[in-house]
């Protein structure tokens, strides 16, 4: 499965927040579609908005005129990161489109047109290899009879390949046949009930679905071996910031001496940033939390809502980082600076 799609130089997506009733796929068609995507989560995943970004400015910059070509891809590259903020992959990919612009800059327009596309599928390709990667790496950490426990979604909607912290899972169903997950809902947008339990459905692994308030109640009875998440960015120390919800999952892993585990390719790190207070966290609609799924209304409509879309779990809860380079284990200002560049 895939949630994007390139045909004849046309960008096509999974829009994800039709399933898992409905697989509608949708064309970007403009830059002001691109950012819709990804503001509305139709496409979501830090590494995949990286990919699909990429995409993204390479299928628009086919319409620019050459007389405004370089003013006209700044303006679109600028907006077009203003979407999401807190996952870095997105800036990740489009700095790497400005780079290639700004090393041929006296090349001729349709070239440098090219050369975007190019490097386009060259982001996607390392992210299906990364992928491959951290499946690699953590299914060592997969036992046979475990019972897992992950939130939100990192499988193949989240990314180009078959996932992060899903991809490990994935893979050591294939290869122990008895594991079995649970499967956070991941409040206000369900992206667990939604999306992960569609995915381990689509490969066959065993898995229960539960509200995020029940997953303290599980561990307390010992039901839970170990918690594998992703990230949206890990910063130079260690500390996370991934899905809202994320953080109580670990303080409470941390208590009942659960390992919780952290998986995330290359692009998600960002080692110019110092610690968890330096990352910018994204705040989202407030009917996000008033509604379910925008529909049905579950309180009064002038009710105040705080509605971060992300929270941070301090190094010190994490057992380890599963990345496409190896597991990195404590201490994570040494260590990560070893297999990061």
């Amino acid at each position: 499965m895939q949630a994007i799609e390139i045909k004849k130089g046309k960008l096509f997506y999974l829009d994800q927040t039709k399933l898992p009733l409905e697989e509608l796929w949708a064309k970007c068609a403009s830059i002001t579609d691109g950012y819709s995507a990804i503001k509305a989560l139709k496409v979501r995943g830090a590494p995949l908005i990286g990919v699909f970004s990429a995409y993204c400015i390479a299928a628009t910059a086919e319409k620019i005129p050459e007389k405004i070509f370089f003013t006209q891809l700044a303006k679109n590259i600028k907006y077009l990161k203003e979407s999401r903020p807190t996952a870095i992959n997105l800036a990740w990919a489009l700095k790497r489109i400005e780079s290639i612009v700004c090393q041929n800059k006296n090349k001729p327009i349709p070239f440098i047109k090219k050369l975007i596309f190019k490097e386009a599928k060259e982001i996607h390709k390392e992210d299906v290899n990364l992928c491959r990667s951290i499946a690699d790496y953590g299914v060592k950490l997969i036992k046979k009879g475990d019972t897992l426990l992950t939130h939100c979604n990192t499988g193949f909607l989240a990314t180009s390949g078959e996932g992060t912290a899903l991809a490990a899972i994935f893979k050591a169903n294939k290869i122990h046949k008895n594991i079995k997950v649970y499967v956070d809902e991941t409040r206000p947008l369900l992206q667990g009930a939604r999306l992960t339990a569609w995915e381990l459905e689509k490969k066959r692994v065993p898995h229960v679905l539960i509200s995020d308030n029940m997953a303290a109640y599980l561990m307390q009875k010992g039901k839970v071996d170990k918690i594998f998440i992703g990230a949206d960015r890990i910063v130079a120390n260690g500390d996370i910031a991934n899905k809202i919800g994320s953080y109580s999952l670990a303080v409470v892993a941390k208590y009942h001496k659960v390992p919780f585990y952290v998986a995330a390719p290359q692009s998600t790190f960002d080692l110019k940033l110092k610690n968890l207070h330096e990352i910018p966290i994204e705040e989202r609609n407030p009917d996000e939390v008033r509604t379910v799924l925008g529909k049905m209304p579950i309180s009064h409509k002038n009710v105040k809502v705080f509605n971060p879309a992300f929270d941070t779990v301090p190094n010190n809860l994490i057992t380890a980082i599963v990345s496409d380079k190896g597991i990195i284990y404590p201490p994570y200002s040494k260590n990560i600076k070893k297999l990061i560049k």
